[in-house]
């Protein structure tokens, strides 16, 4: 659950996001000329374009400072009695998917005001979000009508979201310079890989382990279609995660091998499963739980890519006790709001060398009497995880 502390209700001044503002000046007086002959004293002489005006204009609102795990947020006040709390399920354009307490299931819009608001966030409401939404009376809306797998394709009601409740367990990356939120308040991230088809990609899964230690998930590696390979040739790379402290698992949709494990985790938890298009989630989730009926794809021969299925985020939930959230496939999983410096802290196996470093800030690439680096050398430390390392770092320092 949500540690958010909450002050008293406060105003505070708030910037727009840009693109929902008039123009800072008229481009079109020519054309206006032309259409209206306009006379002299409708002119404006003197027009300021030092970049002043609507963009610079702020929004005073009204509610509570709430310290969370990730720092300070802004919950907006609201009429409480006239909203309902619900989760969302998933995020279809401008619509929100939420389920209230009872089962129910809403389509639902965003009050204007959280769009606007200016924020790093590339989308305001995702799924796992835990959500204030305002009923609004439709017809056929019917009072049967209970909680299913995926969206109804009818007679579902409708509501607006007027507030966003702190977040907890959040997983993100960057796209475009912005932060992407792939899923929220969840307890544990399932990282699947494959064996083949596609190839293991073990930098992948360094990144996707970095990103949970930053948000202090629980990570479990999942390596999936091991009936394709000698299981001989994974126990070296499963052997380095495993020594470092993570759960991981060789698993099979095919032959069942440690499906009841994988159920057995998921129990009465909040779970994410996040992994490259092509290894295998939404069969793995099918296998696990046969009802949810996800679609499925295949993996070209020729480069060994996957298509997606799973077009956006979606949060399910488990008869055994519990959600899952499926995620869309990753290619590539941009860091977000990491720096080099705090990189090293997120590798477990380095923290006990770098801190006999000989110089406090040292980076473990360039500097004289590094104990990582003296480590690497002596094989204290695996150079892969090692060139993973120095990877992520440069990312950072680079911004890409």
């Amino acid at each position: 659950t949500s540690m958010a502390k909450r002050k008293k209700n406060q105003k505070i001044r708030t910037n727009f996001k840009h693109g929902y503002e008039s123009r800072t000046r008229k481009n079109d007086l020519t054309r206006q000329f032309d259409e209206t002959q306009f006379s002299e004293d409708d002119v404006q002489f003197k027009e300021r374009v030092s970049g002043k005006g609507d963009l610079a204009k702020k929004r005073t609102i009204r509610g509570q400072e709430v310290q969370t795990e990730t720092g300070t947020d802004f919950l907006l006040e609201i009429d409480e009695e006239n909203c309902l709390p619900g989760q969302v399920l998933s995020v279809h354009g401008l619509n929100s998917f939420v389920e209230d307490k009872q089962g129910y299931i809403y389509q639902c819009a965003t009050r204007k005001l959280l769009k606007t608001l200016s924020t790093d966030q590339r989308h305001i409401v995702v799924a796992g979000d835990q959500v204030q939404f305002r009923p609004v009376q439709t017809r056929g809306a019917k009072e049967n009508d209970s909680q299913t797998s995926s969206p109804p394709p009818t007679h579902f009601r409708e509501g607006l979201i007027v507030r966003v409740e702190p977040r907890f367990g959040t997983i993100s990356r960057t796209s475009r310079n912005r932060q992407h939120v792939i899923a929220t308040n969840i307890d544990q991230i399932i990282i699947v890989s494959s064996a083949a088809m596609p190839d293991l990609k073990p930098h992948l899964i360094d990144r996707l382990l970095l990103t949970a230690e930053k948000s202090r998930i629980r990570p479990i590696i999942c390596i999936n279609k091991v009936d394709l390979v000698d299981p001989a040739l994974l126990q070296a790379v499963v052997g380095l995660y495993a020594q470092l402290g993570y759960d991981v698992w060789l698993i099979s949709v095919v032959t069942g091998l440690n499906l009841n494990r994988l159920r057995t985790l998921m129990t009465n938890k909040r779970t994410v499963v996040v992994g490259q298009s092509g290894v295998g989630k939404s069969s793995l989730l099918n296998a696990i739980q046969p009802e949810l009926g996800l679609r499925v794809g295949h993996v070209s021969s020729e480069n060994q890519k996957g298509r997606h299925t799973t077009t956006s985020a979606q949060l399910l939930k488990l008869d055994f006790g519990g959600y899952i959230v499926d995620t869309p496939g990753i290619r590539q999983f941009e860091l977000w709001d990491v720096i080099a410096e705090e990189v090293a802290g997120f590798f477990p196996e380095l923290r006990p060398f770098s801190q006999k470093c000989r110089f406090p800030n040292c980076t473990h690439t360039h500097e004289i009497e590094c104990r990582v680096k003296d480590a690497v050398a002596d094989g204290d430390l695996d150079l892969r995880r090692y060139e993973s390392f120095r990877q992520i770092c440069d990312d950072a320092a680079t911004g890409s």
